[in-house]
């Protein structure tokens, strides 16, 4: 299994050349490290937290961002199987942020804020996905 824990700047740069003026959910499935991997200099180093406590830590940090930019999370879940794809992605955290502008979500990855509290999200992951998605009208067919 490949870890993802950033964005590629080639993935970046597709998703900045989109739309920024529109909608947009971000589809965010996290694994966890067992115990939190800070640089040797941060202050969280030596205190021994799971990569489940980081992502708090994360959460806690990144929270009044993702609000001040309008964005807001509009679903969480907890994960039981996969039944098409890899059995080793068994995610820790899943959830679906939504977000007024893809703007807004640039602006929030910007704030100074928000690149502090990146540490704790680096820390607590060993693989990640993150993929944007726009809504489209609900249908009762798959389509």
């Amino acid at each position: 299994m490949t870890g993802y824990v950033d964005t590629d700047r080639a993935q970046f740069e597709i998703f900045k050349s989109l739309p920024r003026d529109t909608p947009i959910e971000m589809l965010n499935l996290v694994q966890f490290n067992d115990l939190a991997n800070y640089p040797g200099d941060h202050e969280r180093a030596r205190d021994g937290l799971t990569g489940a406590q980081a992502y708090a830590l994360y959460g806690q940090h990144s929270g009044p961002v993702l609000k001040k930019v309008g964005g807001e999370i509009i679903w969480r879940g907890g994960f039981d199987v996969t039944l098409i794809g890899d059995p080793s992605e068994q995610w820790d955290a899943m959830f679906i942020a939504r977000y007024p502008t893809a703007g807004a979500f640039l602006a929030m990855v910007t704030d100074p804020d928000y690149k502090k509290a990146v540490v704790h999200r680096t820390a607590s992951i060993k693989n990640s996905r993150l993929i944007r998605a726009r809504g489209l009208p609900p249908q009762d067919i798959f389509a």
